[in-house]
Order: structure tokens, then C-alpha cells, then sequence
């Protein structure tokens, strides 16, 4: 899945309530200081093209979850990804964001203590990112748009039996969403110091040359109680799931989703992805 090779990879922290908790990252957030302190912790990079260094490695896949060759726990981060264009002003920082489509996501992560940055445990290679090749058009990313009636889920299969990951939930749940996100978004990147786990992500982003587009995932859901005590095995299968409410609701879309006909439906983004050893 080479299609995003020229988009910079962005992540949003702490936009869910309690997922910090659940994931045990919460204590890496205890310096940094934000106005709101029900709102997103910072803006995180995962993929900036022709960066140096590990953040260069492009780690988009379609289908596959590639294990690091060290021990370390290994948790999925279900979550919807936007699309987006970016606009830049002459002294290349971001003045404008605009979401044009959304899918379901996996924002598979490290669940390493006293990591120095969140990006370190964001991207440890090829195949460590998941994104779906069926992205839903966005009419307005506003109150009354498309995205009003989508949900999200996700589900792990081990050894023939699948069991809910995340909790099923509304988009509309995130803390940010909408243009509070959008606007916070564009000052955080125009702003975010190098400090504690955040990074400069404004200063990357200049330095790779203004990328006009951009993956944005906008933050990981609650987990289940199985969720948040089980971490990735090879031979796992991570389901996210990404659906319209008004078309479906969640026992057919864990139907579906048990017997792998979520392909091709209309209403639905999924993203299946294999886990395997590196």
C-alpha cells in the first residue's frame, strides 16, 4: 500500500476519554499542560516523508501487522483516520486543514514504559500501521455531514475465535471533533514545543518541505476489558471496523465481520490485518 508515500502520518493523544488510562500512558502526559484538561494531550508524527531516522520509514499496510524482533507488548489503537489537504503560509506553517475522506485505522503501538517520545512507540517499521483501502468521501466535516451517522468498532481473532477489541462507539463521541478539532489541530502544530513526549511537529513538517497532504488519526477508542488486557500474538487477525449506523447496527457488523464478508458493502470502511513475526 505505497498510495500515501508523500503524506505525512499525524496522530492526535488523549482525544478519547480514558484511553491513556487503559493503554498506561497517562503518567508520560503528567508534565504537559493544556487549557483544556478534558481535551487532547498533542499532536504526534509518525511518518514524515524523507525524514531521517525511524519517523522516514514508511509503515503503512492494508493487511498486515509486522511484530518488532524484541520482546515488547504489542497493543492495537482502533481509531478513524481523515485524509486530508494542507495549506501552508509563506513561513511554512500550517494555516488550513481540510478533511476530504475517512476510514477505519490502526494506530498498532509499543507499550513501552519511559519511552522518550510517543513516536518511538509508533513506528518501528514497515507494516507496523493500518489503514483501509475503502476511505468514505467527506461531504462537510461539520455538524450535519456524513460523518454524524458512522460508529466505529474492532475485534481480534485468535485461534478461530473473535472477540470484541474496542467498544463500539459514535464518531461523534471523540473529545475534539468537528471544527473544535480542526481549529485545535492547526494551533497545535503551529505551536507544539519540543517537550516531554510531544515533538515539534510544525518544524518537521517544514523541514520536509511543506507535505500537502496529510493522515491524520484522530484518536484511539476505549478498549474492552479483553481489549485492554490482551496484547498481539502471531497469527492474529485485527479487525477495525468503520460503519454506517443507519445501515447497520453492531450485531451484523460482528456477523460480518466473524464470517469476513465486510469487504465491499456499502457503509462500511474495514481494515483486516494479519499479525506476523519479523
Amino acid at each position: 500500500m505505497d498510495s500515501y508515500k508523500n503524506f505525512v502520518g499525524l496522530g492526535v493523544a488523549g482525544n478519547f476519554a480514558l484511553h491513556l488510562e487503559q493503554a498506561g500512558e497517562s503518567a508520560d502526559f503528567k508534565d504537559v499542560l493544556t487549557e483544556d484538561p478534558n481535551g487532547p494531550k498533542g499532536v504526534f508524527p509518525f511518518y514524515v516523508p524523507g525524514r531521517g531516522g525511524q519517523l522516514g520509514v514508511y509503515p503503512i499496510s492494508s493487511d498486515t501487522i509486522l511484530l518488532p524482533k524484541e520482546a515488547c507488548n504489542v497493543q492495537p489503537e482502533p481509531e478513524v483516520a481523515l485524509i486530508c489537504d494542507l495549506e501552508y503560509d509563506a513561513q511554512g506553517k500550517v494555516v488550513r486543514i481540510a478533511p476530504k475522506a475517512f476510514g477505519a485505522y490502526n494506530d498498532c503501538s509499543l507499550r513501552k514504559e519511559g519511552a522518550p517520545k510517543i513516536s518511538v512507540k509508533k513506528n518501528w517499521g514497515p507494516m507496523t500501521k493500518g489503514l483501509s483501502e475503502t476511505l468514505i468521501p467527506i461531504d462537510r466535516f461539520e455538524e450535519g455531514g456524513i460523518m454524524d451517522r458512522y460508529r466505529i468498532a474492532s475485534f481480534l481473532r485468535r485461534e478461530g475465535m473473535l472477540m470484541r477489541y474496542g467498544e463500539d462507539v459514535e464518531l461523534s463521541g471523540y473529545s475534539y471533533f468537528y471544527g473544535k478539532l480542526i481549529g485545535w489541530l492547526q494551533n497545535q502544530i503551529r505551536t507544539q514545543a519540543d517537550f516531554g513526549p510531544l515533538e515539534a511537529v510544525g518544524d518537521y513538517l517544514k523541514g520536509a518541505e511543506c507535505p500537502k497532504e496529510a493522515i491524520i488519526s484522530i484518536g484511539a477508542t476505549r478498549y474492552t476489558h479483553f481489549g485492554e488486557t490482551n496484547f498481539l500474538q502471531e497469527g492474529d487477525e485485527v479487525i477495525v471496523v468503520v460503519y454506517d449506523n443507519n445501515l447497520y447496527c453492531m450485531n451484523p457488523i460482528l456477523s460480518l465481520a466473524n464470517k469476513g464478508e465486510l469487504f465491499g458493502k456499502e457503509g462500511i470502511s474495514p481494515l483486516v490485518q494479519k499479525v506476523v513475526r519479523g
